[in-house]
């Protein structure tokens, strides 16, 4: 499966500005929007374009525009966090919604809510869940994607555990996941470590 790590610097700026446990909701959330708008420029480099020309006011400049059909698919609730920013740079998009619920005991996803976009067959989908843990629920996700017709999909995770990848690797071996970073492992409670704690619970100030 492929996974790329994304090195950018201001990438790891923001994630380092994530982890940190003394930043505030409000930092959080702004970091949340930078991280993912740059994920996002890495994960979607060989988006379909089509060539064109303008007019600019001292003439013709030919340029590309976006012509794929791209659909984004958040994992509630903590995927609603990087929504915005793929919507600034793709304000075309359709967009999805799969809610899932993992057990703190068992680990185990349950689904709670899914309205997905039709004719997915042909779209680019960019699936978003800012945690890869155990893998469980993105696993769960992909399923749902993949019973819908989605054939291109790519993953954009924050942070990443070498299980949770694993996972992904063993159910869905063609989707690419674009990651900063691949963390030491999970403890006892499935928390990524050293992560960076909840993400929903720190994006939205419900610790």
């Amino acid at each position: 499966m492929p996974v790329h790590l994304v090195e950018h610097p201001l990438v790891h700026d923001a994630l380092s500005i994530l982890r940190d446990a003394s930043t505030p909701p409000e930092v959080f959330r702004r970091m949340a929007v930078r991280i993912s708008l740059l994920l996002t420029a890495e994960a979607t480099r060989d988006l379909p374009a089509t060539g064109t020309t303008v007019l600019t006011p001292l003439g013709p400049a030919a340029g590309r525009r976006v012509t794929g059909d791209v659909v984004v698919v958040p994992v509630l609730r903590a995927g609603l966090g990087m929504l915005d920013a793929i919507l600034e740079l793709i304000p075309s998009a359709r967009v999805g919604h799969i809610g899932l619920q993992r057990d703190e005991l068992t680990a185990v996803a349950s689904r709670y809510y899914s309205k997905l976009p039709s004719a997915l067959r042909d779209s680019f989908v960019l699936m978003i869940d800012p945690m890869l843990a155990t893998g469980g629920s993105a696993v769960a996700a992909l399923d749902m994607l993949r019973e819908a017709g989605a054939h291109e999909v790519r993953m954009i995770c924050i942070v990443s555990a070498p299980e949770g990848i694993a996972l992904v690797e063993r159910h869905h071996p063609d989707v690419h996941i674009y990651t900063p970073v691949i963390d030491q492992g999970l403890n006892d409670h499935k928390f990524i470590v050293p992560g960076l704690g909840d993400f929903g619970d720190r994006l939205y100030g419900t610790q």
